[in-house]
């Protein structure tokens, strides 16, 4: 009886023996890097870009996350002065964690 082609193709699925593996293989290629610690300067010129955004903007972000800086690009979709926290489209992120803002201008 001939096999069908789904059936046959299935049978050369990859399959993951040792789930959560490469996960775990990935998190220990992580480099961790200390937190940088803001000059007055620095964070005076910050505070000043933070006062420009508005909802609807579109911002590249470099900030904070665990043990690394990572950048983000995007939509300000929400600014929370009380809990001082800013959302780029679905991300939540704490503004005393944000270490650099590029407001885009030219994104209309």
């Amino acid at each position: 009886m001939a096999i069908k082609k789904a059936d046959r193709a299935r049978q050369f699925m990859p399959f993951a023996a040792l789930t959560g593996y490469y996960e775990v293989i990935k998190q220990r290629e992580k480099i961790i890097e200390p937190r940088k610690e803001l000059s007055e300067d620095e964070a005076e010129i910050l505070s000043s870009k933070l006062s420009k955004i508005q909802k609807g903007m579109l911002v590249t972000l470099t900030y904070y996350k665990e043990d690394c800086y990572e950048t983000l690009t995007g939509l300000v979709s929400n600014i929370d002065s009380i809990y001082r926290t800013i959302t780029i489209v679905k991300t939540k992120i704490a503004i005393d964690d944000i270490y650099d803002i590029e407001i885009k201008l030219d994104f209309m």
